[in-house]
């Protein structure tokens, strides 16, 4: 189940990459809840979505460095770049913490940080 896991978790961030916000959307549970640590929580699909329309006007461009999994969980670390408020490229680095239920993901705490390193063209 683990594999199984860590292997829709990629599919879905292909989705996301593609710019397939819906593709995305099919890998989440219907009440899929959303905790950015320190910022907002999104609750169910609808309000994913109009943080997507928002957040990835673009497509954004993940570097997952590692992918682990255990039980109904898998965490990703990486690095991510998309758009700022502006419309700078902004470099993130994050780490997600998925929980699975029946297949789908069911929650996301995430702790996105900018990293000021980033290119600021």
């Amino acid at each position: 189940m683990m594999e199984n896991n860590k292997g829709v978790l990629e599919e879905a961030n292909a989705a996301v990459t593609r710019g397939d916000y819906e593709g995305f959307m099919s890998y989440c549970a219907n009440d899929t809840l959303w905790t950015f640590v320190g910022d907002t929580t999104l609750r169910g699909k609808e309000a994913v979505r109009q943080w997507m329309a928002t957040a990835y006007k673009e497509p954004p461009t993940p570097t997952v460095s590692h992918l682990i999994a255990e039980g109904d969980f898998v965490t990703a670390l990486g690095d991510v770049t998309m758009r700022d408020e502006d419309g700078r490229t902004a470099l993130h680095s994050y780490c997600d913490v998925w929980r699975f239920r029946d297949g789908k993901m069911a929650e996301l705490r995430a702790f996105v940080i900018k990293n000021e390193m980033g290119d600021e063209s």
